[in-house]
């Protein structure tokens, strides 16, 4: 129950954040945390952060077709650092940026 009340408010946040945001800016991944994790001087603790569950687009898989897409699919699982890619897999909500 709670994993579908985070998928909710993280569909939510995507779909309000979407609106104000170019697609590249748009977080790939939502954590909810109770509260940030502080170091000792009161700053935000950004490696005491979750890592992000989830991350990849949730829509069905289908592997890429062709030379061309396998090739482009093998640089993107690289460069993103993630396990699979498939044909419809979009470039920014895998992690990707402009930069």
């Amino acid at each position: 129950a709670a994993d579908v009340a985070e998928e909710a408010l993280a569909g939510a946040l995507r779909q309000h954040v979407s609106a104000a945001l170019p697609d590249y800016m748009v977080p790939s991944a939502w954590v909810v945390v109770v509260a940030l994790p502080l170091s000792p001087n009161g700053k935000l603790d950004r490696r005491a952060l979750p890592e992000p569950q989830g991350a990849q687009s949730q829509a069905a898989y289908e592997a890429p077709q062709g030379e061309h897409e396998t090739l482009l699919a093998a640089i993107w699982r690289e460069l993103l650092n993630v396990e699979r890619v498939g044909r419809h897999d979009n470039f920014f909500e895998l992690g990707g940026h402009s930069l």
